[in-house]
């Protein structure tokens, strides 16, 4: 598979603004992108184990790095784990990794997927577009960045019901057209 890789970031980026920020689906997301402290990675990996030593760089890379410089990282992986039931049993090696490296309670993996689908729910519910992203994803969030946000906002456990909301305000159709904007975004 030839991969673009400046194409694949563009989408993401993409993303990030119309979907997340844009929709509001991480109210924590918007500080970080203005201060550009969001590092976005595209993996050459092809297989898990790649990708693997390429998620254990990144979380000693963002583990080093100040917080003020780079808040959280976006790996994005288009070669490998493109099947959602593959990436998601991958999640349990990407949690015990962080756990070898003694980074357990210092970041955590947060996962997205084009594919992405909650546990109960139909493939086509659009609950699961909250975690729907353009490319396969793992975002490495630091623990205290997450306590100070989840802190410093008024019912956190409210914002997966927002996002419900929205989506479903939004529906399908708004949610493939704000797909295909990304990637005409992503063609400029």
């Amino acid at each position: 598979m030839d991969i673009d890789n400046d194409a694949v970031l563009a989408e993401t980026r993409a993303w990030v603004t119309r979907a997340v920020i844009g929709l509001n689906l991480c109210p924590f997301a918007k500080a970080a992108q203005v201060k550009e402290q969001i590092r976005y990675v595209v993996s050459p990996a092809t297989n898990e184990e790649a990708l693997l030593a390429v998620l254990c760089d990144e979380a000693q890379r963002l583990v080093l790095t100040p917080p003020d410089e780079v808040e959280t990282t976006l790996l994005v992986h288009p070669q490998v784990l493109a099947d959602f039931e593959a990436f998601n049993d991958f999640l349990d090696l990407a949690d015990a990794a962080l756990v070898d490296m003694g980074l357990d309670g210092v970041l955590q993996i947060a996962s997205f997927h084009p594919q992405f689908q909650f546990a109960g729910t139909d493939a086509d519910d659009i609950a699961n577009a909250t975690n729907r992203s353009p490319w396969p994803t793992l975002h490495l969030l630091r623990e205290d960045s997450i306590t100070r946000a989840v802190e410093s906002f008024p019912e956190p456990e409210r914002i997966y019901e927002a996002n419900i909301r929205t989506l479903e305000t939004l529906g399908v159709a708004g949610w493939l057209a704000l797909q295909q904007a990304c990637r005409r975004d992503a063609q400029r």
